[in-house]
């Protein structure tokens, strides 16, 4: 008798051992924060957390491949959001059908758990073809917003200047009387942006005085 409930016992530790809870998270840029979503996912107990800065649409995603490799019958896989995994409503498709022949949950905090059932299987078509649409109308509507900046003669690609031409003429002129070390102190502006502006200053007199010789 004894022997029997000590086997039952072990059975039960052993299934819990093999029944995994894996995070996934995932942002787009090195630039942007993988704190809320990690928070998100150690919320929900996970036993262990990937995340990468990949954009969705890079197939290599290394952390996203090892997890997938790990996932093993009974386990679960947590997401914050749909689009976070897939790059497409055909890719999570194809995601969605590999762990599901697995036998491998899938739980999309934002969505519930995804079963393996013909609403379930309907349910997660819908909301991750609308996860496609979302991503691709920000896509679209920031190369309206940047097409619309073009048209603007003062439109700079990239990140915008720390000082105004004025700020920086400004400071050209103190370096008449003041050492950059001097004039970086008084401005703000940094020895090595002063010495590319006088650069960048002198080339343009010396391209003027070319042209009005000519």
């Amino acid at each position: 008798m004894v022997n029997t409930y000590v086997q039952k016992h072990v059975v039960k530790i052993y299934k819990k051992v093999i029944f995994m809870k894996y995070g996934y998270a995932r942002v787009s840029t090195v630039h942007q924060d993988l704190e809320v979503q990690i928070r998100q996912l150690e919320k929900e107990n996970c036993d262990r957390i990937f995340s990468e800065k990949f954009t969705g649409t890079n197939k290599k995603r290394p952390e996203f491949q090892e997890l997938i490799g790990m996932l093993q019958e009974g386990d679960t896989l947590v997401v914050t959001k749909l689009d976070r995994f897939a790059r497409s409503t055909q890719d999570a498709l194809e995601i969605i059908k590999d762990l599901f022949e697995r036998n491998i949950k899938v739980h999309v905090l934002n969505m519930g758990v995804i079963e393996n059932t013909a609403t379930g299987r309907l349910i997660f078509t819908i909301f991750s073809a609308f996860a496609e649409f979302e991503r691709d109308m920000i896509v679209e509507r920031t190369q309206e917003g940047k097409m619309l900046a073009k048209q603007n003669p003062d439109f700079r690609e990239g990140r915008p200047k720390k000082f105004s031409k004025q700020q920086i003429n400004h400071a050209l002129s103190l370096l008449e009387n003041y050492s950059y070390k001097q004039v970086e102190d008084m401005t703000g502006i940094s020895v090595s942006t002063l010495v590319r502006a006088k650069k960048k200053s002198r080339a343009e007199k010396i391209s003027k005085n070319v042209i009005v010789q000519v």
